[in-house]
Formats: structure tokens, C-alpha cells, sequence
């Protein structure tokens, strides 16, 4: 009988510290080419459905993905989209998501245009209609992008936490058991610090930490 021959594993790869890593301090141009690089594959087709000024895409090379760039400026709801079902590989969503946006007093022209046309304002929802209005925005995108997302295909979204009606709400995670109960597998996490420090004009007295941080949360839609 002949003796059993027995195979050595081998570890493959070679040692680096050049990795993609999940915190960085710095902008939303630094931190998003590296996102892309990890999960988005070369030729994917990306609807960016809140393009904006295109802060994102400023140190991204646009000529390895096919990139269509929109935003209610532009006429495009991000809730209805003008794409045919499981027509594209990733969609990158990323509106005004802080509560002033729902309110009266909100401290930009473009913010009162983005609340008015998107009716946050009018949502009523049990508990803190402000903050939940703009989760029910995020969520009605999420729809809307799983529409159009390939099975498999990425879904990637930048929020950030906030108080609202002095009340603690980790929007990130909202979002991410949401998503996960439709299915979404939540792949990925990066958090973004800002480099300034920020500033209030008027403190009697600090309850909460003044978030100083935003997430970019990367999902990958079921089969």
C-alpha cells in the first residue's frame, strides 16, 4: 500500500501595509476614489443620483467606470429615476442629511429648495417628524436604487449621525438595519473626520459630543 502523500498549504500573497483602511481624516474627495477601488469594478456603470458639484468624483479617474451624474438641480428625482430596472452596477446617494434641512430656519437657500421640493417638511411620522423625515427621504432612495441596481450590484451611501430633539440619532445604523432586513448585505463602513474644528455661537451647556465625523456605508444588494 502506498503511503499517503500529504499536500503543504502554501500562503499565498506578499506582506504590505498599503491597505484601503476605514478611517480618515480629511475630505469626502480623499476618502471616495478609495471606496470605488475596493468594490466597484473597472467599466461599472455609476449613477451618482446627488451629484451636486461633483465633490466625490474630483480625484477619481471617471475613464475606468461609466459615470452618469445627476441631481434635482438638474431635474432628476432620486426617488424616480430615469434608468429601466436592474440597469446599473452601483448608485451613490448622498442628500442634505441633517434635520435643518427640515425646518423653516434652514441656513441655506439650497437647503430650503432641496426641503420644498422633497416636502420634508410636511412628513409626519410618529416621534421626531424632523429627523424622520429625512431617514423616510434615505429610505425612499434606497428604494428607488433597488430598483435599478443589478442583483449583486453596490449601493453606497453617505450619511452622518445627529441630535434632534435632544435625542441621540445613529442614523448610520438606522439605515444599515433597514437595508438589512430587505436583504442588503452591509459590506463595508468608512468614517470620515473633519480636518476643522467645528464651531457654535451660542453654548450654555454641552450635553452631547458634537459629531466631528460622517460615514460612507457600502452595501451590496441581493441576488
Amino acid at each position: 500500500m502506498s503511503a499517503k502523500v500529504l499536500k503543504i498549504r502554501i500562503q499565498g500573497g506578499e506582506p504590505t501595509t498599503d491597505l484601503i483602511l476605514s478611517a480618515h481624516t480629511g475630505g469626502n474627495a480623499e476618502v471616495f476614489p478609495s471606496i470605488l477601488k475596493l468594490h466597484v469594478p473597472d467599466n461599472s456603470v455609476i449613477a451618482d443620483v446627488t451629484y451636486g458639484k461633483g465633490v466625490f468624483w474630483k480625484k477619481v479617474d471617471c475613464s475606468k467606470y461609466i459615470v452618469r451624474p445627476s441631481d434635482i438641480q438638474s431635474g432628476v428625482d432620486f426617488r424616480d429615476l430615469p434608468y429601466e430596472a436592474k440597469s446599473i452596477d452601483c448608485v451613490v446617494l448622498d442628500p442634505p442629511y441633517m434635520e435643518g434641512a427640515t425646518r423653516n430656519t434652514a441656513y441655506s437657500t439650497g437647503q430650503n429648495a432641496f426641503a420644498n421640493h422633497y416636502g420634508l417638511r410636511e412628513i409626519k411620522q410618529s416621534g421626531d417628524r424632523y429627523h424622520a423625515a429625512i431617514l423616510a427621504l434615505y429610505l425612499a432612495a434606497c428604494v428607488e436604487a433597488d430598483r435599478v441596481l443589478k442583483p449583486k450590484g453596490v449601493l453606497i451611501v453617505k450619511c452622518q449621525d445627529e441630535v434632534s430633539a435632544n435625542t441621540q440619532r445613529f442614523t448610520h445604523i438606522e439605515i444599515i438595519t433597514a437595508l438589512s432586513a430587505k436583504g442588503y448585505y452591509a459590506k463595508d463602513l468608512f468614517v470620515v473626520v473633519r480636518t476643522n474644528r467645528p464651531v457654535v455661537s451660542r453654548l450654555k451647556r454641552q450635553v452631547h459630543a458634537r459629531k466631528n465625523h460622517s460615514y460612507f456605508l457600502v452595501f451590496v444588494k441581493p441576488r
